[in-house]
């Protein structure tokens, strides 16, 4: 697969941007290394004149960008979803930093897309959007002030992206169910798992990120979905026809 390949399979995702002039710098710096396809989850608007001004050469990627009303929907046909965060947590060793994330992109993307997501200037992605997200990723910053600029932390990215590509060679890789196959089965199995009293009724979110970890890192695909997905669906039979028998 060719360097100009790989970027184009690189869409770079901005979740409620509150500032038209950092989008415009976010254009440039995508343009800078190469990558073009931009997508906006609300947020400011991109006919604003300091957006136009900050892209400088890059107002094709601005005029290309796609908006959405959800990350859900801007992710939906998305294979490998990547949250950028600060917020690390109990959870520090899933959390790549940009030289592990690359190197983990060349040895899964195959003909995989996938969408580096960005969250918003002042408080980033919310837990539920980094939990849409199949991995997650940092850049490392000092103790005493961590905070980059949105496009800052846009550009070291896609420079790492666009020096790992042209290090080597990508290889084939088995193609992962997209973003929606994925929800659809997270849904499915919320529902079962309240069902049959596994999960909290009062707060299964805090469980069900758990098994989000656990099977974004099995990295399915569309057929053993099918198979989670079976295993529900014959679970709930189960429980109906054990509520029938309890009812003669």
């Amino acid at each position: 697969m060719s360097e100009s390949m790989f970027l184009d399979k690189l869409s770079i995702v901005l979740v409620e941007p509150q500032t038209p002039g950092n989008v415009g710098m976010v254009c440039r710096a995508m343009k800078n290394m190469g990558l073009r396809h931009l997508r906006l989850v609300k947020g400011c608007r991109t006919d604003h004149s300091e957006a136009r001004k900050f892209a400088v050469s890059a107002r094709d990627v601005l005029d290309g960008a796609v908006r959405f009303d959800s990350l859900e929907d801007a992710l939906a046909d998305i294979e490998i979803s990547v949250a950028t965060t600060r917020r690390i947590g109990k959870y520090r060793q899933e959390v790549m930093e940009p030289a592990e994330l690359v190197a983990k992109l060349r040895e899964k993307i195959g003909s995989s897309r996938a969408a580096l997501v960005f969250g918003r200037e002042d408080n980033g992605l919310s837990t539920d959007e980094l939990a849409l997200c199949r991995w997650q990723a940092t850049i490392p910053t000092s103790d005493e002030y961590g905070s980059l600029n949105l496009a800052q932390a846009v550009l070291i990215f896609c420079y790492e992206v666009s020096r790992g590509v042209m290090s080597g060679t990508i290889v084939p890789a088995r193609e992962m169910a997209a973003t929606a196959e994925m929800e659809e089965l997270y849904g499915h199995m919320e529902k079962t798992l309240l069902e049959i009293g596994f999960l909290d009724p009062a707060n299964p979110k805090h469980l069900m990120r758990t098994l989000r970890r656990i099977l974004g890192r099995a990295e399915l695909d569309t057929r053993e979905i099918s198979v989670f997905r079976g295993m529900m669906s014959q679970m709930e039979w189960a429980t109906d026809a054990s509520k029938r028998r309890d009812l003669h």
